[in-house]
């Protein structure tokens, strides 16, 4: 049979190749390689899409987030409280900016961040807090904004939520967030690109000059800043895709209620613990994640991969558990909840184009992995 991909990227652009082509031809007759009328539209058409005022387009999800930490005045000597069960590249933003992360755990249930850990954590050096919309679904903003002195800012990693939103928000809208384009996301480029959101026409204004070399026009600098700007052709792309965004997402949660079903029986027995959406959510699934408690986890993915299904884990190690980041001073053990989820989470394939017997399959295959 046919290999099931975690993410099937030809799929996806065999959807979008005739446009993607003219598009590219346009670029290539304009010369407009870095800006242009592409990024200026597709800037605009998502911030319509995302609900926001002000949408500037950057190199990669990672300049993003610190474009958009120091947006909002995080700099050397400063903390950021995040959640400890993330991709490394949100604690490697907060570096950048010369500031230090302060780490926080996790709901047990959605793997979101513990706002009520996050409130507890802000002291006079936190200078923002930075939620992270995990898999595909919005942590809690309007718990952190009740409960957050008012010298923090709330920065939004919204790298995996593309179209969500919390009790009709979403992201960015009345704050500011920055959110990915790698090839694998809801919304995926055709090699890194980026944005941050924001309703403040300022920090727009200011992230746009960063990312330009501290300026908007050629040879003035009015800050110190660096070079993170969308290119043309990946603006091509992103426009292409964005039109079927809405359904691409509606076509996720669609495939995510059938493995729902299919695992319902395994939920039951106690063998998966399927994932859970918190109250509010309008949920995107840019991952499917299941825990498998009592199985030897990475045996079960090497299974599943060995019989065609392409499972991932999401991720391997909680960022106080890595090298890189030994020196915060954490040890096992102190967020319980996002190291007992580190040991037990896979993912399951998923995209807008997987067919209901790809999903039985990859259910049958897990049953075997788990016997």
């Amino acid at each position: 049979m046919d290999r099931i991909p975690l993410v099937d990227l030809r799929a996806a652009h065999a959807e979008v190749d005739a446009e993607v082509r003219a598009g590219f031809d346009r670029i290539l007759a304009d010369t407009a390689f870095i800006g242009g009328e592409e990024v200026a539209a597709f800037e605009r058409e998502y911030a319509a899409f995302g609900g926001v005022a002000h949408v500037v387009g950057v190199a990669n999800g990672t300049d993003a987030l610190e474009l958009a930490l120091r947006a909002s005045g995080v700099g050397p000597g400063d903390e950021v409280v995040l959640p400890a069960n993330t991709f490394i590249a949100t604690a490697g933003a907060v570096t950048r900016t010369g500031a230090r992360a302060v780490l926080v755990d996790c709901a047990l249930d959605t793997l979101l961040i513990d706002a009520k850990a996050a409130v507890a954590a802000a002291g006079a050096a936190t200078r923002a807090v930075v939620p992270v919309h995990l898999y595909g679904q919005c942590a809690d903003v309007a718990a952190l904004a009740a409960g957050l002195p008012g010298h923090v800012r709330i920065v939004e990693d919204a790298a995996q939520s593309q179209g969500a939103s919390r009790d009709g928000r979403t992201p960015g809208s009345g704050g500011i967030a920055a959110t990915s384009f790698y090839p694998g996301k809801n919304l995926g480029a055709y090699g890194d690109a980026g944005a941050v959101l924001t309703d403040d026409a300022d920090a727009a204004a200011l992230i746009r000059a960063l990312g330009n070399h501290g300026g908007v026009a050629k040879y003035r600098h009015d800050v110190p800043g660096f070079n993170s700007r969308l290119d043309g052709l990946q603006a091509v792309v992103l426009r292409a895709k964005l039109r079927r965004l809405a359904a691409g997402n509606a076509a996720r949660r669609a495939a995510a209620a059938r493995y729902d079903e299919l695992l319902a029986p395994f939920a039951e027995a106690g063998r998966v613990i399927r994932p859970v959406t918190a109250e509010g959510n309008a949920h995107v699934w840019h991952l499917y994640v299941v825990r498998v408690p009592g199985s030897d986890r990475d045996a079960v993915v090497d299974r599943l991969n060995a019989g065609g299904v392409g499972a991932g884990v999401h991720y391997p190690a909680p960022v106080h558990l890595t090298p890189a980041y030994r020196q915060l001073g954490y040890a096992r053990g102190d967020f319980p909840h996002a190291e007992a989820a580190a040991g037990e989470i896979l993912s399951l394939p998923l995209y807008p184009q997987i067919t209901p017997d790809q999903q039985r399959r990859a259910v049958d295959a897990l049953a075997h992995a788990l016997a």
